[in-house]
């Protein structure tokens, strides 16, 4: 293991020939621990320690050998390293050796131990030593240093290890980020568990004996702090973390030297009292001797624990890599709440205070979990208050960190806070971490529902204010109180789903009291004090309507949760008890609730989407047909009553559940359900008929407008979840329609439930008709169904804003559901009701996208209240939403191929400017149509960015090009950069689309050229500047293809002035980035052709399909032999929309260009070929906000 020792004094001299005799292959390295002993002078002393360390060696290596069957063979590890790496389990022993061998002789076991902690830095060099013994120690102390040989490539680390100097000598290439602790795999983490263990079961087994001789611990730690001080990241990163895992050691050493010194104190005050009348004793002389030794002991172990961190820690909590600091952080707090004794003081707390305010989530997260540990001890917070009073506002803010993880931390250690500090948060502090209960991130609102529950909800500890009487219950109803004021109180009335999530894990007891829940809205007033007021009720019934859906769902609402969880056998089985005691309760007293309540249309729309949770098998079995009957009782009334929308659409839900086939009870429900439609028929019948009578004076009595829209409405609602069509209501709504169009003056109330009724009427018309339906009543549909479309065309230029956006929408789901009809009966007869837009409907959609959507609104200064303010936020952020609605409607026809794909490029224009508002809806948008079609998804990027140049070309109307120094040409080349970002860094996938964009790019930038010279100056050159945003997504052999491509458009010289030209030189340049490092992914480049300047005009040649083109036949002759064919780069569907079952197009034109040699093979070649070679992208682009379609298979 020690290998022929090297004279002190010539190891500068003889550096070449160090490098030539010591350097060793990297399998050698690892299994010899190369450490030699350089400070011997004679030949028999050099033998006699040879022979020594290699008995040692022999000795030690045989008592710790472990076998481990690898790959079918037996491998022996000797070193310690290789004991460690193979997780050997019992470390004790293996440590035990170690000690054993130490102690017969301690330079070779120490030099030893000194080569692993080399070797587990990654260290793929050579160690050597030389015996401390120059009395010059300034000259030594100044060859202290890490310097790099250019001659031999190596690097050298020359540092003191008392008594040694060592002098590592490494490869240059060390300097990357591959080594043991940064691996990953679960090998590699149980390795950096190994290695935490080996230090600290080898201070326990040297605290005994061999700690305390004032040279095992002087060599370890003076090794650890030179390997701290490195350049080297793995020897910072190594040492660090084995000198801090040392630390925390050496603490435990301490706690037990303390306690025995204590006991071995007791003990001799208990024997000098015993013998107070003596004069001498030799137990009190010999407990004397023991409390004497422990406290030279401490001393020592004092000095080890501040050399450790002043040497290591003060230097290595701040390094630059975050790593480092991570552990650092760790350690810290370990050792804080280990000997809270000597560490838990403002000198040592600081640190975690200052790294609080770490750049990097993982170190912030650290220092978080070791102020857990301390707060959560009630004894050690009165120490904390000075570091709480610096801190405390940090802490506070942190819960709306970035990194997830650290938000929760840091609301967990807030709760400690308030646990065990009193009055360390103000009541402003609370009220910004109680609303953190409705973010969307479920964690860190679990967390923020603890911190309310237990700082607002819970009694615990709080006995003054319990309720004297009524138990349980009474308990359970203060809490829902102070539920429902802290919902009141947050005026976040939309999202109470959230709030109870929030609270489920922790106050599920009384959450799930339905009983008290119901008591309190059945109670009557009656002049009671504690009684609910009515904005209580109604918060009370959005809460019941929470809670049971949470206990009969059992996964988080809708936005937190990326999907639903899977529940265990335990939560299926309280999921199923809890469903059944929700049938049980409200089966009773849900018709008592709603007939309360009848004319509250705000509470009556919650308790009606209740039954949606019911066991209805429960009815027939318990015999509860007599609820049912006051149950739809209730409901029928209620539609009577009412015309608000979500009443009628929570009424029309309640029927279509209880008339389940497959349920005991439909036949009852189904006859309740059809008197009803009769009722509501008739009524819209007799109106009708008054108002075919009166027409144009009905429309001016405001009675009947609002009797006519109460009817279509209950008429539209129950239409939406049951098919009325016996009822023939069809031709009565659609003469309404008609009669609109004819005249235009019905009420907008009227309109918009008769469009909807006329559309669900169709809609199960389609559904029937796919069913079974002869051909000639198919062609009559299909006549109806163009009707209404021309219907709904001529409502997207109505007066008013809300017909508008109803028809626009009504006709996005109605194009979508007809051009992509489907059955398995008659698909062939179903194909007569396949309908694509035209031409001018697709422009009208686009242009109503593009005037009620992408609009900006001036905004107006005004002087506005408080209150005027808050509606005016609430009206923009609806009016937002029904954009967005708007938006999404129409991006599906884009996604589903019934409108071109081009017409994407539209939308695309606004994706950095509208980012905010709709940058999700677009980027999805792009991704599905990536996904259908690459290169029609391409196409209608570089659409957009040249309907833009354009654009800007003409609002400048300069005829010296476009000014590269304009804003709007900037925001050009913005938009082209953030569309090369959602390519992603997989340069293969997206190969074909990129390729195309170049070609459709130079093809239009040099558009508009005079002349047959091709000399003439392009007006659209500055388009390449927009384009070479894309030019670092080219693979390299591609590179050269492009601008081989570009070479027949651009000639040489250039007929005008540089500066002019500009544009194209840029995008030369970008084109040929880094040609001196480019190899060919497919295979070796060859000779390209040139073309001549003669020929410029010929050699234009249109590329289709996105593909680059192929050389001509005469040309391929004059190319190298080696050379193959070129295969197309791409190859793009047709122009034609396409449906859902698109066919695919077998026509492709192929054009002739040079390639490199090999780039004709097999799609799965070419995958394997660029797999391994390929062309890593410009990493200083932060593509993950953009980067999207990244998994999904090509």
């Amino acid at each position: 293991m020690i290998a022929e020792p090297n004279a002190a004094s010539s190891l500068p001299s003889q550096k070449e020939n160090a490098v030539r005799d010591e350097t060793v292959p990297e399998s050698a390295v690892q299994n010899s621990g190369g450490v030699r002993n350089g400070n011997l002078k004679t030949t028999r002393e050099k033998r006699k320690v040879r022979e020594q360390s290699e008995n040692i060696r022999r000795n030690s290596s045989n008592s710790r050998r472990v076998r481990r069957l690898q790959n079918g063979a037996v491998v022996e590890a000797v070193t310690l390293f290789e004991v460690v790496i193979m997780g050997k389990r019992a470390m004790q022993s293996v440590v035990d050796d170690w000690v054993e061998a130490y102690k017969q002789d301690r330079n070779v076991a120490l030099l030893d131990l000194i080569n692993f902690f080399i070797q587990c830095s990654g260290c793929q060099g050579m160690v050597t030593a030389e015996m401390f013994q120059s009395t010059h120690k300034n000259d030594v102390m100044q060859k202290m240093t890490e310097t790099f040989d250019e001659e031999s490539g190596l690097q050298y680390k020359r540092f003191m290890a008392f008594p040694w100097i060592l002098t590592v000598t490494w490869p240059v290439d060390m300097d990357g980020e591959d080594y043991p602790l940064t691996r990953t795999g679960s090998y590699w983490k149980k390795f950096r568990a190994n290695f935490c263990e080996f230090i600290a079961v080898l201070v326990q087994q040297c605290q005994c004996s061999i700690l305390y001789d004032s040279y095992l611990m002087d060599a370890i730690i003076s090794l650890l702090t030179g390997l701290a001080d490195s350049m080297i990241r793995a020897f910072r990163h190594t040492s660090t973390l084995a000198a801090m895992k040392l630390l925390t050691a050496v603490v435990g050493v301490h706690l037990n030297l303390d306690v025995n010194k204590h006991n071995a104190q007791r003990l001799y005050e208990v024997e000098k009292n015993r013998i107070s009348g003596k004069k001498t004793n030799y137990r009190l002389d010999q407990l004397e001797r023991k409390r004497k030794e422990y406290e030279q002991k401490l001393l020592e172990i004092q000095n080890m624990m501040n050399a450790i961190f002043k040497g290591t820690f003060l230097s290595r909590y701040r390094d630059v890599i975050p790593e480092i600091r991570a552990t650092c952080m760790e350690e810290i707090g370990s050792l804080i709440n280990t000997y809270p004794d000597t560490y838990l003081n403002d000198s040592y707390l600081k640190y975690i205070g200052w790294m609080l305010y770490d750049k990097q989530p993982e170190v912030r997260l650290k220092c978080l979990l070791g102020l857990q540990g301390i707060y959560s001890r009630r004894e050690l917070v009165y120490k904390m208050d000075l570091f709480t009073s610096r801190f405390k506002d940090r802490i506070v803010s942190m819960p709306l960190d970035k990194d997830h993880e650290v938000a929760v931390q840091a609301m967990k250690l807030l709760m400690l806070m308030s646990q065990n500090y009193e009055d360390v948060l103000s009541d402003e502090d609370c009220e910004t971490l109680y609303r953190l209960v409705y973010t969307t991130h479920r964690p860190l609102a679990v967390a923020a529902g603890e911190f309310l529950y237990n700082r607002l909800l819970s009694y615990e500890g709080d006995e003054e204010v319990l309720p004297k009487e009524g138990g349980n219950a009474g308990t359970n109803a203060h809490q829902l109180k102070r539920l429902i004021q802290f919902f009141l109180d947050s005026e976040v009335h939309k999202h109470v789903a959230y709030l109870v999530d929030s609270l489920w894990d922790w106050a599920g007891t009384f959450l799930k009291d339905w009983e008290c829940m119901t008591t309190l809205l059945l109670k009557n007033d009656g002049g009671d004090r504690e009684a609910l007021n009515d904005a209580q009720k109604s918060a009370l019934t959005e809460i019941i309507l929470a809670t049971v859906r949470e206990a009969a769902e059992g996964h988080p609402p809708a936005g937190r949760g990326a999907a639903k969880k899977i529940l265990s056998v335990k939560e299926k089985k309280i999921q199923s008890e809890d469903c059944t005691k929700i049938t049980e309760h409200f089966i009773m007293v849900l018709p008592q609730l709603l007939a309360k309540y009848s004319t509250d249309a705000q509470k009556v729309a919650n308790l009606l989407q209740i039954p949606q949770y019911y066991d209805l098998d429960v009815y027939s079995t318990g015999h509860l047909e007599k609820h049912l009957d006051a149950l739809l009782k209730e409901v029928k009334d209620i539609v009577v009553k009412h015309s608000d929308i979500s009443v009628l659409e929570a009424s029309s839900r309640t029927y279509y559940i209880l008339c389940s086939e497959e349920i005991a009870i439909y036949n009852q429900v189904d006859r309740a359900r059809t008197q009803l439609i009769d009722e509501l028929a008739g009524q819209l019948n007799q109106l009708l008929d008054g108002f075919w009578q009166k027409q144009r004076g009905f429309c001016t009595d405001a009675r009947e407008v609002a009797r006519m829209c109460a009817a279509l409405r209950r008429i539209a609602a129950f239409h939406n979840a049951h098919d009325l069509t016996k009822w023939k209501l069809y031709d009565k709504t659609l003469r309404l329609l008609l009669f609109e169009i004819q005249h235009g003056c019905l009420s907008v109330l009227v309109i918009l439930p008769a469009l909807q009724c006329t559309y669900f009427s169709l809609l199960w018309q389609v559904a029937a008709a796919a069913e079974n339906s002869s051909k000639g009543a198919l062609l009559a549909l299909r006549r109806e169904l163009r009707r209404f479309s021309e219907i709904c065309m001529y409502f997207l230029t109505h007066k008013e804003k809300d017909v508008r956006e109803k028809a626009f929408v009504i006709l996005c789901d109605w194009l979508l559901i007809l051009s992509h009809q489907d059955s398995n009966n008659n698909e062939e007869e179903v194909g007569f009701l396949d309908y694509l837009p035209s031409t001018s409907l697709q422009e009208k959609l686009l242009l109503f996208v593009q005037e009620h959507i992408f609009v900006e609104e001036k905004e107006e200064s005004k002087d506005l209240t408080k209150e005027e303010e808050r509606k005016d936020e609430n009206y923009k952020l609806d009016d937002l939403h029904k954009k967005r609605s708007l938006l999404a409607a129409y991006c599906k026809l884009i996604v589903f191929n019934v409108v071109e794909t081009t017409a994407a490029a539209e939308i695309y224009k606004h994706y950095v400017k509208a980012y905010n508002d709709f940058g999700d809806i677009i980027k999805e948008t792009l991704s599905r149509t990536r996904h259908n079609n690459r290169i029609e998804s391409a196409r209608a990027l570089i659409l957009c960015l040249q309907q833009l140049f354009q654009t800007c070309a003409e609002s400048q109307d300069s005829s010296t090009g476009v000014d590269l120094a304009s804003a709007s040409f900037t925001n050009m080349k913005e938009l082209a950069r953030r569309f090369s970002l959602t390519f992603g860094w997989d340069q293969v996938k997206s190969r074909e689309s990129v390729a195309m964009i170049h070609k459709e790019g130079i093809e239009f930038a040099f558009q508009g050229a005079t002349g047959t010279d091709g000399k003439s100056f392009p007006p659209n050159l500055s388009f390449l500047l927009i384009i070479s945003e894309f030019s670092y997504k080219l693979l390299k052999p591609d590179k050269k293809i492009v601008y081989a491509y570009l070479q027949r458009y651009a000639v040489e010289p250039l007929p005008y002035s540089r500066d002019e030209w500009q544009p194209l030189i840029w995008y030369k340049n970008s084109l040929l980035a880094n040609e001196d490092e480019e190899s060919s992914v497919l295979g070796s480049l060859g000779e390209w052709s040139q073309v001549g300047t003669s020929k410029a005009s010929s050699c234009k040649r249109k590329l289709s399909n996105g593909s680059l083109p192929e050389a001509s036949p005469a040309e391929a002759a004059s190319q190298d032999s080696a050379l193959q064919p070129a295969s197309q780069l791409a190859s793009a569907a047709g122009k034609s929309r396409k449906r859902l079952k698109s066919r695919e197009t077998n026509s492709q034109e192929h054009v002739p260009l040079p390639c490199p040699g090999g780039l004709q093979q097999s799609e799965s070649e070419i995958e394997t070929d660029v797999s391994m070679k390929r062309q890593v992208g410009d990493k200083s682009e932060d593509a993950d906000v953009d980067v999207i379609d990244a998994d999904q298979k090509s």
